[in-house]
């Protein structure tokens, strides 16, 4: 029997992705889409729970835009942007492995893309390295980086430099922030907080962990599939998940 692919759909117009799950539904009956986000936070979480074959991603989105959560899957899903920009960003496009889609989308050229993601299926998704860098310079805005944090410590509140930071972990409805010296709750969830991290000096190495790159002492194999990670200043043994697994691969 064969597996139905996973979809996800990320788009924050809400018209915009009713459309786009209408007209998928009917090229591509078939298919289930697991999550339909409106937000690049929201996608990304989305992607870490369900592990979707296929990612439609909108280039503008709030908190982490399509791009950011394409680097992020990187060569973990068939990635379709779906794009207003124009002809000079579409060359780039051209040139890559990814597809996409126009605004308005055409239910005509919907299916085209469709009946391309059916033949990729069975081979390994493309590295759309390449393609985001020329994609950056040209349809990415400027993102201002989290530079501090407001913290309750018991009756103090803390201005946190997050480069002191040495790693981020969810904790139910708050986010710890833990430094060599002390650690705090906040209230704002991790996925809120990655669209304002630095992806060159944090990383996330599981759904519920951000690491601050040089903090990272090691990464020690537990068996064949599970790693952990030790970071400078704490004890503690942060586990690695699959899908962040790649990051320490030599």
């Amino acid at each position: 029997m064969l597996t139905r692919p996973r979809i996800l759909i990320a788009e924050d117009e809400a018209p915009m992705r009713e459309r786009l799950l209408s007209q998928l539904a009917a090229v591509w009956p078939e298919a289930e889409v697991v999550a339909a986000a409106e937000n690049g936070n929201d996608a990304w979480d989305a992607f870490l729970e369900h592990e979707p074959a296929v990612a439609f991603l909108d280039i503008r989105m709030p908190g982490l835009t399509g791009l950011e959560v394409a680097a992020r899957i990187g060569d973990g899903a068939h990635i379709v942007f779906v794009t207003a920009y124009d002809q000079y960003a579409l060359e780039a496009f051209e040139a890559g492995a990814a597809d996409y889609l126009l605004k308005p989308l055409e239910a005509e050229r919907l299916a085209r893309t469709v009946a391309r993601l059916k033949n990729k299926l069975s081979e390994p998704p493309a590295d759309l390295g390449s393609l985001l860098s020329q994609l950056k310079a040209v349809v990415q805005p400027q993102v201002e980086r989290l530079k501090w944090i407001k913290a309750t410590v018991g009756r103090q509140i803390k201005l946190i430099n997050v480069e002191d930071v040495l790693f981020f972990q969810s904790d139910t409805k708050y986010t710890r922030v833990v430094l060599s010296d002390f650690e705090a709750l906040i209230r704002v969830p991790l996925k809120d907080l990655l669209a304002g991290l630095d992806p060159d000096r944090f990383w996330q190495i599981h759904r519920g962990t951000v690491v601050r790159v040089d903090a990272i002492v090691a990464a020690e194999r537990i068996d064949a599939e599970r790693l952990q990670v030790t970071v400078k200043g704490s004890n503690e043994k942060l586990p690695v998940s699959r899908a962040f697994a790649h990051l320490f691969r030599v």
